[in-house]
């Protein structure tokens, strides 16, 4: 990252609103094909567990080119490129001078990976705060598939969107999943500010590499992977009561995806853990021969799709999964195509962050 001595902060805020817009105007056909699959719930038929319309980043990328067109891939772009210049260059105009404030140094090297991380979990904090109705509205674009004949859109536009969004639910909808957003923003701007900035510095004191093309492309995949990795569950909150609206609040949204998908993906044959003295029930999946460990009583359950108790049935079992831990994968849906995307996305970005600033140094 440039000496914020050398760069005024409008300088900056430019450079980086710029570089953020060329990375979405590239990339944002992956963020539809990530926000879809965030969003999808598969349907269920009698012959099979569920039915999942779009299938992997390709898979949903030609769906949506087959059903909708391939310029319904760019849905959203409007106020994608609305949020990239207030986010995009709030997050990174605000990145070095808070460093600098909080590590005590204007030099790179001499900030500490604590004050780097601090300084972006802040700096992205405040610019979404700021950016929040654009997320907002580009998330819903995003979000609509292809409609039954004669049923109208929601919003014929991004501009359209703003408007209606006030009009019906008030100013303050804007802000829907502003508690899911900061905490995904903020996130999300530590593992790719904070990584890019100490992976670029750890590369650049290897022998043989200097502040180049190939080290932009390293540090930038390093960052994405980083940024995924950490953002994908809070990620999946954001899109889901963005485009959904119809959770509470933050936490309902949580437990209803972790419960749903639970439901969806494992709905059937369980083992269900009985304990006399007490009114609940610890679930297990039916898995073949064998038996339980010693000191468990059980009973074998059918449990059908309302999650009602009947058939009771006698047999050897053995624990697969634990429910909690299968639910929490539902968080990391779409994991891969957001990995395609914001790799693509921060290499992009900061490929050509590092070649625009040249133009104020």
């Amino acid at each position: 990252m440039a000496d914020p001595s050398e760069i005024s902060f409008a300088g900056i805020f430019a450079c980086s609103a710029f570089a953020a817009c060329v990375a979405e105007l590239c990339t944002i056909p992956l963020d539809t094909a990530k926000v879809r699959l965030q969003l999808q719930k598969r349907t269920s038929s009698e012959d099979s567990e569920g039915v999942s319309k779009y299938r992997g980043l390709l898979g949903t990328v030609a769906t949506i080119s087959k059903e909708e067109g391939l310029f319904a891939l760019w849905k959203g772009i409007i106020a994608g490129l609305h949020r990239q210049c207030l986010y995009g260059g709030l997050r990174i105009g605000l990145y070095e001078p808070v460093k600098a404030f909080f590590g005590g140094s204007i030099y790179a090297g001499d900030v500490s990976l604590f004050s780097k991380i601090f300084a972006a979990l802040l700096t992205g904090a405040i610019a979404i705060v700021v950016a929040n109705p654009t997320d907002l509205v580009k998330v819903r674009l995003q979000a609509e598939g292809k409609l039954p004949v004669g049923v109208p859109r929601r919003y014929r536009g991004a501009l359209d969107a703003y408007y209606t969004i006030v009009k019906q639910e008030g100013v303050a909808a804007l802000w829907t999943g502003i508690g899911p957003n900061i905490a995904r923003n903020a996130i999300i701007n530590a593992a790719e500010l904070a990584s890019y900035d100490h992976i670029k510095e750890t590369i650049l004191k290897i022998p043989g590499f200097t502040d180049n093309v190939l080290t932009h492309i390293l540090a930038g995949l390093g960052a994405g992977f980083f940024a995924v990795c950490i953002g994908s569950p809070v990620d999946v909150v954001k899109s889901r009561m963005m485009g959904e609206s119809v959770y509470k609040d933050t936490i309902d949204c949580f437990f209803k995806t972790l419960k749903t998908e639970w439901n969806m993906a494992y709905g059937g044959w369980f083992l269900g853990l009985e304990i006399s003295s007490c009114n609940f029930r610890t679930r297990y999946m039916k898995y073949g021969g064998g038996g339980l460990s010693a000191g468990m009583a059980a009973t074998l359950f059918w449990i059908d799709e309302t999650d009602e108790l009947a058939n009771v049935t006698g047999g050897a079992w053995a624990v697969v999964e634990d429910e909690a831990t299968q639910g929490f994968f539902a968080f990391y849906k779409g994991f891969f195509p957001n990995f395609g995307r914001l790799g693509s996305w921060n290499v992009i970005m900061f490929l050509t962050l590092e070649q625009v600033k040249k133009i104020f140094t």
